[in-house]
């Protein structure tokens, strides 16, 4: 318990620090895209390695296969949803956008952390952070130029944090006694999701700020995750 806690504080308080950095402080825009892009990388390799390579291997390739199909599909409906219908700039609409990305991962980091020890999960909750920071900022400071106060932007933040934080121990207590194959699947869910969100907003967005050098961030990116996945033996 204290691991799953010392894990999501940190993983979860990334998102006050990116809000923060985004509100109050400033990056030059191509330095902003290779972040991104950095983090995608290292997110990409980690739920990889971390989410689906265990399911297959503890599971079946089926229940792999069901789980990343479902997470896509729901979160591209979703994305949709949010973009087409209610309006992203709208106020259901900009929470559920906020923490669309967020629950999977979050979601996942709570599953990936039952049964583990010590470092195990320091490639997912590394890369997590990664992707934390420069997201939160550039959310935050989008809100700001839409003419929000920075007193509730920065409210509204750290109120997705503390959601996405209880999304992640929720993963890890309710799900604690659930069947491999069932959580295989799940793992394999938010995977989908948190691929496809990559594939929709991280890395267009990191190839709009930072064309020429966003490819040698994302591989990056997927060294600093080997490298963190190699710390925790994996």
């Amino acid at each position: 318990m204290l691991m799953l806690l010392v894990v999501v504080l940190v993983v979860s308080g990334a998102l006050v620090a990116g809000a923060a950095w985004g509100i109050y402080g400033k990056l030059p825009t191509r330095v902003e895209g290779f972040l991104v892009a950095l983090a995608g990388g290292a997110l990409l390799l980690s739920v990889t390695s971390e989410l689906i390579e265990p399911s297959i291997a503890k599971s079946s390739v089926f229940h792999a296969m069901l789980g990343v199909g479902a997470g896509a599909i729901v979160f591209a409906v979703a994305d949709y949803l949010i973009d087409e219908k209610w309006g992203s700039n709208s106020g259901g609409g900009l929470l559920a956008a906020i923490t669309l990305d967020g629950i999977p991962e979050n979601l996942a980091l709570g599953v990936a952390l039952i049964g583990a020890g010590g470092m195990e999960v320091a490639a997912l909750a590394g890369s997590i952070l990664l992707s934390n920071l420069p997201e939160a900022a550039g959310g935050a400071r989008a809100m700001t130029a839409d003419g929000r106060s920075k007193g509730t932007v920065m409210l509204l933040w750290i109120g997705t944090a503390a959601l996405l934080a209880l999304a992640a121990i929720v993963g890890n207590l309710a799900l604690a006694g659930v069947g491999e194959g069932t959580l295989a699947v799940i793992r394999c869910f938010a995977a989908g999701a948190v691929v496809a969100s990559l594939a929709t907003e991280v890395f267009p967005q990191a190839f709009r700020e930072d064309r020429h050098w966003a490819g040698v961030a994302t591989a990056l990116g997927v060294i600093l995750a080997f490298w963190l996945s190699s710390l925790a033996g994996g």
